[in-house]
C-alpha cells in the first residue's frame, strides 16, 4: 500500500455534495482505503478566473493501485459526476488531481506526480498543509509554501474540521 494525496475541487453545482460523491466513490474503491480529509476551503478560480469561486480540499488515501491505475480511477469518477473538459481550467462540477504518490515520480504525457503545479497552488498546498505540516516538497516545506501562497492567493476555511474516514 502506499499514501497518495489528491486534491479535490468544484465549482458548479452543489459544489460541497459534489465532493463528497467522490470522497464517497474513493472510498468505495477497491484498492483505495480513504484516511482523511482536510477541512474545506473556499477559493478563487486559479488559472481561468472569469468563473464562480471553487470549494477544495485534498485527501490523503492508502492504495495497492499503480498511479496510472489510481489516475483512471480519478477520472471515472470525475466523469460519473458529470465532469466535461470544455476549456481548460474552467468551470468543473468536480476536479480530482493525484498530488503525490508516495515518494515516487511520474513523468509521462497524461500524469506527472508530483503534480507538476502544486507548489504554485494555495488551494491544494494550505489543506496539504494541514495533513502533512512537517512535508517537504522539492519546491520546500508544504508549511512554508502554503503560508506563502496564501498571501498571494484568495483562500479561506469554510469548515475547520480535519475527517479521519473509518470505513
Amino acid at each position: 500500500m502506499t499514501v497518495a494525496y489528491i486534491g479535490l475541487g468544484s465549482n458548479l453545482g452543489d459544489r460541497k455534495a459534489c465532493i463528497q460523491g467522490a470522497l464517497e466513490r474513493l472510498a468505495g474503491t477497491p484498492g483505495i482505503q480513504l484516511l482523511r480529509v482536510a477541512s474545506l476551503y473556499e477559493t478563487a478560480p486559479w488559472g481561468k478566473t472569469d468563473q464562480d469561486r471553487f470549494l477544495n480540499t485534498v485527501a490523503e488515501v492508502d492504495s495497492d493501485l499503480s498511479p496510472e491505475e489510481l489516475l483512471q480511477i480519478l477520472l471515472q469518477i470525475e466523469h460519473s459526476l458529470g465532469r466535461t473538459r470544455e476549456v481548460k481550467w474552467g468551470p468543473r462540477t468536480i476536479d480530482l488531481d493525484l498530488l503525490l504518490y508516495g515518494n515516487q515520480k511520474v513523468d509521462l504525457p497524461h500524469l506527472q506526480v508530483p503534480h507538476p503545479r502544486l507548489a504554485e497552488r494555495a488551494f491544494v498546498l494550505v489543506p496539504l498543509g494541514e495533513l502533512c505540516p512537517e512535508m517537504v516538497l522539492p519546491q520546500g516545506p508544504v508549511k512554508e509554501l502554503a503560508e506563502l501562497m496564501a498571501t498571494k492567493q484568495d483562500i479561506r476555511k469554510i469548515e475547520p474540521k480535519v475527517a479521519v474516514i473509518t470505513i
